[in-house]
């Protein structure tokens, strides 16, 4: 009984500090009230400390939710090494990827409301599409097929991001640099027009800036800043408060440090928080990759999700809608997935995360019907319907490694006793 009180009562804390405001925080239960088993969830604790021990990682969190309520919220290490400050359920991260299904869902917010359908070809709403080139055989043709919104929501949209590989279409990207954080949605969209796309949209999947065309979409079917839309109309209604394209003056205190190993066994500062771009506000407000969050926000956006698109009486999609987002989208003859030369075999993609379609060799410890995805700084999440499952990890570290994921993933199938 003690250890699970050890348990519980760090995440009641942890809670409290986050009740400056009025809003209903996820509840928090011990492990066996929702059928886990205290013990067995004892050995993630084991898993992250080695970590940390080995300097493998600085610091991580570790959050679980089953059934609507918070079971496990593990701190680890620190959040910034150089200032000694220990890691916090606060800390606030840079998610990165993470940042694409917040935008898929804002972007389905306006399709719930009948903004556009997801076949639309997008140059419906963005004429520089209009006649776009696919590269081929060494030379720019005409595209066969026009974009569609579902194409860039699923990666099935022919843009690139310029670093899969170094073709032509590759180097176009890492000169022109569409995605500039000192830029401007509008001016991405230039860019992106004059670059031949990589393949003919919905012949094959590939990792790209499409989430980023979906935020310039946000700003034309509602007639906002795309990030002025996120806070008002998913950050808000969620109370996802420290969710946001940088990190104000206020909460510098809690913004993590970024690292990479040295190849020495140690790890090496790559961001300081005290000096990252992050503080201030960006030009560019990247969809696919701009954001920084905390482990809390991140919990009440996928349990929103979980729940069929409501959270504590708040609806912010459709339950149909959610079904697109989290069941695969993709056709057989283009799956399975990979970023890099390893395919995903049995994942697919819905709107917004990948999705478990089969098992196999890729994740051996994953279900079917899970979906999640990560970010470039090592953070992850995946969330098992059936198992009533959502898990967050939060880490910083550069470039991205399935360590923890992995680690833990079977630990936390396995407390699950009923």
């Amino acid at each position: 009984m003690e250890n699970k009180h050890k348990r519980i009562f760090p995440i009641l804390v942890a809670l409290s500090l986050w009740s400056v405001t009025a809003a209903r925080e996820l509840p928090v239960a011990k492990p066996e009230e929702v059928g886990m088993s205290s013990a067995k969830l004892g050995k993630v604790d084991d898993v992250l400390k080695g970590f940390i021990a080995e300097k493998k990682l600085a610091g991580c969190i570790v959050a679980i939710a089953r059934k609507g309520k918070i079971v496990h919220f593990g701190t680890y290490g620190k959040m910034d090494v150089e200032r000694d400050k220990p890691m916090t359920p606060g800390s606030i991260f840079r998610i990165y990827s993470m940042s694409k299904a917040i935008t898929t869902a804002a972007a389905l917010l306006l399709f719930d409301e009948g903004k556009y359908d997801l076949d639309d070809p997008v140059s419906k709403y963005i004429p520089e599409f209009e006649e776009l080139s696919v590269w081929r055989e060494g030379q720019a043709e005409p595209a066969k097929r026009q974009m569609t919104v579902r194409d860039l929501m699923r990666h099935t949209s022919g843009l690139s991001y310029g670093f899969v590989g170094n073709s032509a279409v590759e180097k176009r990207y890492k000169k022109d640099k569409p995605i500039d954080r000192a830029g401007d949605l509008p001016t991405m969209i230039t860019k992106l027009s004059g670059i031949p796309l990589a393949f003919e949209p919905g012949t094959k999947w590939q990792y790209s800036v499409s989430i980023d065309v979906l935020g310039r979409l946000i700003e034309i079917w509602s007639g906002k800043k795309f990030e002025d839309f996120l806070a008002e109309r998913i950050c808000k209604p969620l109370d996802m408060k420290d969710t946001a394209f940088d990190v104000p003056k206020g909460k510098v205190d809690r913004f993590t440090a970024n690292y990479a190993p040295n190849g020495s066994g140690e790890l090496r500062l790559i961001d300081d928080p005290a000096q990252s771009r992050y503080l201030t506000p960006a030009g560019l407000a990247s969809g696919g990759g701009g954001l920084v969050s905390t482990t809390r926000d991140y919990l009440r956006f996928l349990q929103m999700v979980l729940n069929g698109g409501e959270l504590h009486g708040t609806r912010i999609l459709k339950k149909k809608t959610v079904r697109l987002m989290t069941r695969n989208q993709l056709p057989k003859k283009i799956m399975p997935i990979r970023i890099g030369p390893i395919p995903r075999v049995g994942v697919g993609f819905g709107l917004g995360f990948s999705t478990r379609v089969s098992m196999g060799p890729w994740d051996p410890g994953g279900r079917v019907g899970e979906f999640g995805w990560g970010g470039a700084a090592s953070t992850h999440y995946w969330v098992s319907p059936k198992d009533e499952l959502v898990v967050v990890t939060m880490e910083q570290i550069m470039p991205y490694s399935f360590m923890t994921e992995w680690a833990v993933k079977k630990l936390i199938y396995d407390a699950i006793e009923k």
